[in-house]
């Protein structure tokens, strides 16, 4: 998966990805409780998507001065402005921020060149709050198409230690990390399919190589995911790690 390819899917995303972001949301949430004894007077929001954190930031910090950044133009754009930049090679000054926050975009990068950069532009004595998806993410998706073809359809997705090893590997101390497991549900796997591809993610699913499964094949991976129907619909998991550190003060 190349960094082209995800600015491109994460472009088109840009004016419905909103309609489709519950994960984003209820991660931003769970984020910011993580920050209940901080106050930032400069905060980098680093992979800001359509700006939803943006919001969450500013009422509760009124006074901070927040920058937004995300490498995909649209998304900046719906976001009301901010900094088309990638978070592996941040523009920025080293020490430029007291909190360095991201949500949902480690996924998508190399996380030992973007804690690197998270590091570099934090100010000593400053915090790090970030979000990521890990392995065991859409299980369902990934059972229901297994063996189907010799495409991958789901994304693997690295390790929680991963994410710890690259804190540390930057410099950053009092490492402390959690899992989230979040369940979302929908009518049907052509609405899931359908709601990945709005959030940008049309490298998972199915329908990103049109052709290559046939009607028959195509039925019996709706029948596999079928028979997991709960009573509110069809489940999606996804597995979220929060992870918080801090630069040393010297």
């Amino acid at each position: 998966m190349s960094r082209r390819s995800v600015r491109r899917a994460f472009d088109r995303a840009a004016g419905r990805y909103d309609a489709a972001a519950r994960l984003q949301r209820r991660v931003c949430e769970l984020l910011l409780a993580e920050l209940a004894d901080s106050r930032p007077e400069s905060v980098l929001d680093a992979g800001c998507g359509t700006g939803y954190a943006i919001e969450l930031l500013s009422r509760r910090w009124p006074l901070a001065h927040i920058v937004a950044t995300d490498f995909a133009p649209a998304m900046v754009a719906a976001a009301g402005g901010g900094i088309c930049a990638d978070i592996e090679a941040l523009p920025f000054a080293s020490c430029a921020f007291d909190l360095y926050w991201s949500s949902l975009a480690l996924q998508w990068c190399d996380v030992r060149r973007a804690m690197g950069e998270a590091a570099r532009v934090l100010a000593p004595g400053g915090r790090l709050v970030v979000s990521t998806l890990a392995h065991g993410t859409l299980a369902e998706l990934g059972a229901a198409f297994a063996g189907s073809d010799g495409y991958r359809h789901v994304l693997q997705f690295e390790p929680p230690e991963a994410l710890a090893t690259a804190c540390s590997t930057a410099g950053l101390v009092d490492i402390r990390y959690q899992r989230h497991t979040l369940r979302f549900h929908h009518d049907s796997l052509a609405a899931l399919l359908r709601e990945l591809k709005a959030l940008g993610a049309n490298e998972v699913g199915a329908n990103r190589r049109p052709g290559l499964m046939g009607r028959r094949t195509w039925q019996t991976m709706q029948d596999r995911y079928e028979a997991r129907r709960e009573n509110a619909g069809l489940p999606a998991t996804f597995e979220v790690i929060l992870c918080r550190a801090k630069k040393p003060t010297s």
